[in-house]
């Protein structure tokens, strides 16, 4: 027998997604008691098929509180500051109960209503991969919150259950309804007394005893309806089911919000994260991968293109049930005889990995290579096996293994590899940066008469670096920023056109439209000064159509000017701007009818471009003209300043909001303006 305690059942309703509420209605149910009310985000009991999932959860979003947790909180209310928090002590169970019915979930508390909200739900009961989590939020990347504490019991039913249904429920009594699985935790061996989910694994010190499941901090049991599902779910992937190959494909009737002529994933899964990758050119077409997410983990997108503007998708065979391991970031190269091959880091293998086109079309890869670095005495290095990168220098292969601080390791052929230590040179100088700053979602190439480094650090965003090798190592001199704010602009990947230009994408992880949103191409340059060039792709220039020219404009003190003719979200302009003395000037986009909108600022003082919350760093030279190229693609807004700077940044506006307005403060200014209307990259050509 259990002692006598209180009860928790915590019960998570069922969730649906564009099917019959008979087949998505359900509940989830668990008697269970915190260890401590200040843990955050683990799970009491999930239900999760593929990175889909409901759970049961504590603390996630707000401390102390219970919520309904979902993949990428897809189901879950947000609004929680009504969320009552948890009284009870670590001995103590509280009933709980949350219900997923039709488009609506709501949560009881010992059999009282607790909160509500409405839901689109969907169905996680069907599928043959489905598995429960206990402990864990759910399995997966970035699901390391676990719940530390006592479950008593624990249950799903495959219906809505009703308040009543809820307060008869006794935690280790059967219920006249029947339970679609249901945990008791008593005896020596975990069992699902409905008999679907009867293969379980535990991790992390969790343990039956005294008819409860114990778990600590970093405690976990997996139930899964095979014993292969419950070993490759305790592995840290949830179970899939069999591959059907997938090509992404825009929907027959777009939403209006998605974006015109940026690359973006249109599903299915999602773009999250959506680096770039592996890009090269081979026999007349350019090739980017990117990241997604399916229901088989992360994988890799792959699309192709004449001219880098528009692009076509090819069906992904860089998965999970193909290659053994999620694709994590990496890039392409080419090897002595001109293969196209691919390096990155093989989620969940440990290892970084190669690959070696098959085909024309890169379509087909041979199995994975694993590397395996050795030191010069034959022994493992210490070292972080981490998003890779690789190129050809003269006969030999350099291959950065990122992280912080990251390694450097070279080849002659591909299969032995020598560690050479950490990739910075010991005389680097103070740049401003840690020598030691992660370096993850690494590019390293020639331009100029320079080497440069294009990578992130997850704290800073996309950086670059400029220098040399010496003595087998990167020495960097120079570092400078290409991200703003937060994830905005990250993960940079590049290629080497046919005629030498070097040409970058970036991750813009931004609140707005779609994911997995590729910045427009960038064309990369490094002449005899010594500063960088940055200049949106040429090709784009095939995209203008409807050219408006607004001629001379003069703009006085403390004025501003609403432009006539040219207006819109979807459009490319050219502001030329002739030397000042004007302490901010500049011009403003999704502009209402009187004139407010988003600046686009010059102040000369304090040498930077404002866009919105971000300043990025910009000098004029002394008599130079400001030249702007601004590009409007619905709420995202990409700023080119003078080939010296870039900026994205993304704001949401009314769509009758698209006004374009020139001001100037504290001195008058001449600018020419011209705009393009932008086609779409997802039109036939």
């Amino acid at each position: 027998m259990k002692t006598a305690v209180a009860s928790l059942v915590i019960g998570i309703v069922t969730l649906s997604l564009g099917a019959d509420a008979a087949e998505t209605d359900k509940t989830l149910v668990a008697w269970a008691a915190p260890a401590n009310l200040n843990q955050r985000g683990g799970s009491v009991l999930t239900i999760q098929s593929g990175d889909r999932f409901d759970a049961i959860v504590f603390g996630e979003l707000k401390s102390g509180s219970w919520m309904a947790g979902s993949n990428f909180h897809r189901r879950t209310n947000k609004a929680q500051d009504k969320y009552a928090p948890e009284t009870a002590d670590g001995k103590t169970m509280v009933q709980m109960a949350i219900v997923y019915k039709a488009d609506e979930i709501l949560i009881y508390r010992d059999g009282e209503i607790y909160a509500s909200h409405q839901a689109e739900n969907i169905d996680l009961l069907s599928p043959e991969n489905s598995i429960a989590v206990f402990g864990l939020r759910h399995v997966g990347t970035a699901a390391g919150d676990r719940f530390a504490g006592a479950i008593e019991d624990a249950r799903i039913y495959a219906k809505a259950l009703t308040a009543e249904e809820i307060r008869s429920l006794v935690p280790n009594e059967p219920s006249k309804i029947e339970p679609y699985a249901w945990w008791d935790f008593e005896g020596d061996k975990v069992k699902d007394r409905a008999g679907r989910l009867p293969h379980s694994r535990t991790d992390g010190g969790a343990k039956l005893a005294d008819g409860k499941l114990v778990l600590g901090n970093s405690s976990l049991l997996i139930a899964a309806a095979t014993e292969d599902g419950a070993k490759i779910a305790a592995n840290g992937q949830a179970p899939a089911p069999p591959y059907v190959e997938e090509t992404p494909a825009m929907p027959q009737e777009v939403p209006e919000n998605w974006l015109t002529y940026h690359l973006a994933h249109p599903g299915p899964g999602v773009g999250f994260p959506g680096d770039p990758n592996c890009a090269v050119f081979y026999k007349g077409l350019y090739h980017l991968h990117y990241i997604y997410r399916n229901n088989h983990g992360f994988a890799f997108a792959h699309v192709s293109s004449k001219d880098m503007v528009t692009w076509k998708w090819h069906p992904t065979v860089l998965v999970g049930p193909n290659t053994g391991h999620g694709m994590f970031s990496g890039t392409g190269f080419f090897t002595k005889d001109g293969q196209p091959a691919i390096i990155y880091h093989g989620q969940g293998s440990g290892r970084n990995q190669l690959a070696f086109a098959l085909d024309d079309n890169l379509d087909k890869w041979t199995r994975p290579v694993a590397i395996f670095p050795k030191t010069e005495t034959g022994e493992e290095p210490k070292m972080r096996h981490w998003d890779p990168d690789c190129w050809l220098n003269g006969d030999t292969y350099y291959a950065i293994s990122g992280g912080g601080p990251p390694h450097l390791i070279k080849s002659s052929d591909l299969k032995e590899w020598l560690a050479l230590g950490p990739l910075l040179h010991e005389d680097m100088p103070d740049l401003g940066v840690n020598k030691n700053e992660d370096v993850s979602c690494a590019n390293m190439f020639k331009i100029g008469d320079k080497w440069m480094l294009l990578c992130i650090s997850h704290k800073l965003g996309c950086r670059y670096y400029l220098g040399d090798f010496k003595e087998e190592k990167y020495l960097p001199e120079f570092h400078a920023m290409m991200n703003w704010k937060g994830w905005d602009f990250f993960a940079p990947e590049s290629l080497l056109t046919p005629d030498g230009r070097r040409v970058m994408w970036a991750w813009c992880n931004m609140k707005g439209a779609q994911t997995a949103i590729q910045g427009l191409p960038r064309e990369l340059s490094l002449p005899e000064d010594g500063v960088l060039r940055i200049k949106p792709l040429r090709e784009l220039e095939k995209l203008r159509y409807d050219e408006k020219d607004a001629g001379d404009i003069t703009v006085s003190s403390g004025d501003s000017h609403l432009l006539d003719e040219i207006a819109g979200d979807t459009i490319e302009l050219t502001v030329t701007i002739k030397p000042t003395g004007a302490k901010e000037y500049g011009v403003s986009v999704f502009c209402d009818k009187g004139g407010n909108g988003l600046p686009i600022t010059i102040k000369p003082e304090s040498k930077a471009l404002a866009i919105g919350e971000i300043k990025p760093p910009f000098e004029l030279a002394e008599g130079e003209d400001l030249n702007l190229r601004i590009f409007l693609d619905k709420s995202m807004v990409e700023v080119f300043v003078n080939d010296r700077q870039a900026a994205v940044y993304m704001q949401p506006h009314d769509k009758e909001h698209v006004g374009i307005r020139l001001f100037s403060r504290d001195g008058d200014i001449s600018a020419k303006v011209k705009a393009w209307k932008m086609k779409s990259i997802y039109d036939s050509p």
